[in-house]
């Protein structure tokens, strides 16, 4: 693998916090992602499921994780099933984990080769009464619910195991999730360095005349040279008015003189991701209406970090209101809003929030939650909690003057004061055009 050990100490920590949230007679159950099929017979790029890498750091094909807390076998409490190896298998493959490589990257005892997992799950079941199952559950997902393994294991097992109680992971996992160790944000702030290297080569790259996708190329060189696996992301590399589309990946056009570069791009580290956003200019000088709208994002932007995203305060709280109120004045600043328009909607509290006048030029949320996942899981409380990672990225678009502009950095959140893991990658207008014009 091209990252850097993880301590198994994160993985042994995670599983207990995990135990602490099940009953007695309970088991758990976590499979791996599939190796994706693209067509015919080619395969793309094993990515692992969240969930296991979480609590297993096996970053490895055909690798389940059954937790049985309260077994009075302490080693029947965690047991890892890995893929066993064949002399075939690793000639066209490569290597795979051993039992003892196993033990060493994700702390359990009691390491299975995968083909005894059913004779495990048997003994277990008999035993105990309430099954755990895993799911893709978060809040946006529209991933069809039948293609992954743990999806094809939740039905085969509830037709084997009628009797038994079935209970969700994903409260539970989401809730565990949220809340970052050092040692996991020392794998985001690894995930953001790589990033910050990516940015500080494009300064010196963009200029009129190159194309998008030749950032792209700068980009991707950049990142797996430092031990990432690539993007974290599909990468956005927006010129001109592909600013104001907030999805834009077909990466295919000049960047032309005068315009504006947006890069909504990062690198992956160790399965986790960093997201950076910035908005450059590609002849090196931001004209001074670009300036103004730069600036105005940015301070939204300052505000989010040093003022508004603190640990217990409601997610939409901020959004729906702090935040929309100090767009709606930098807007009108702007001369982009009728300030007696805004005063009106402000007096009516009926008026839903994706009609108010502002969100013509800021249509999008102003964070998500960051890890394993680029979006990652939260819990339903939807509350900011202590070590918390999460984006804070405003934006403003004005398609009819050609441009937009969005800001993006990563930030732990702390009562003490958020930690910015991207507080060294340039952002203020003085900077970026310094850098650019050597």
């Amino acid at each position: 693998m091209k990252y850097r050990s993880i301590p198994s100490d994160l993985f042994i920590s995670n599983r207990r916090r995990l135990a602490q949230e099940l009953p007695e007679g309970s088991v758990a159950v976590f499979h791996s992602s599939e190796v994706p099929w693209r067509c015919a017979d080619g395969s793309t790029r094993f990515i692992q499921n969240s969930d296991l890498f979480y609590l297993t750091g096996a970053d490895q094909e055909e690798t389940i994780l059954l937790v049985c807390p309260s077994h009075p076998d302490p080693e029947m409490r965690e047991i890892l099933f890995v893929r066993e190896s064949s002399e075939l298998l690793a000639i066209w493959e490569g290597h795979k984990l051993s039992k003892e490589e196993a033990t060493k990257v994700s702390g359990i005892l009691n390491i299975q080769w995968t083909t005894e997992f059913d004779a495990y799950l048997r003994r277990l079941t008999r035993q105990n009464q309430i099954i755990y199952c895993n799911a893709n559950e978060y809040s946006r997902s529209s991933a069809p619910l039948h293609i992954s393994r743990d999806a094809r294991f939740r039905h085969d097992c509830q037709e084997l195991y009628q009797t038994h109680e079935y209970r969700r992971l994903g409260p539970i996992m989401h809730r565990l999730r949220q809340e970052k160790s050092q040692i996991e944000i020392d794998q985001l702030q690894e995930a953001c360095n790589i990033t910050a290297k990516g940015f500080n080569r494009i300064l010196g790259f963009v200029k009129p005349g190159v194309m998008e996708y030749e950032v792209e190329a700068e980009l991707i060189h950049e990142f797996v040279r430092h031990g990432s696996r690539g993007f974290a992301y599909e990468p956005i590399i927006a010129s001109g008015v592909n600013n104001c589309v907030l999805h834009y990946l077909t990466n295919d056009q000049e960047c032309r003189d005068g315009d504006l570069l947006l890069l909504d791009v990062a690198a992956e580290y160790a399965n986790y991701n960093a997201d950076l956003t910035r908005t450059i200019p590609v002849s090196g000088k931001y004209t001074p209406r670009q300036r103004a709208v730069y600036e105005a994002v940015l301070r939204i932007f300052r505000l989010c970090i040093d003022e508004l995203i603190v640990p217990g305060k409601p997610i939409r709280e901020v959004y729906a209101k702090e935040v929309a109120r100090a767009t709606e004045d930098e807007l009108i600043a702007l001369d982009l809003l009728n300030p007696d328009v805004v005063a009106k909607e402000r007096e009516d509290d009926e008026l839903p929030e994706e009609k108010r006048a502002y969100r013509k030029y800021f249509m999008h949320g102003v964070s998500h939650s960051l890890g394993i996942d680029v979006h990652d899981v939260t819990s339903t409380e939807n509350i900011f909690v202590e070590n918390m990672c999460v984006t804070v990225e405003p934006g403003i678009y004005l398609p009819e003057e050609g441009f937009g502009v969005r800001l993006e950095n990563d930030i732990i959140v702390r009562a003490e004061g958020n930690l910015d893991l991207m507080a060294d990658i340039p952002i203020e207008v003085d900077e970026i055009e310094a850098l650019m014009a050597k």
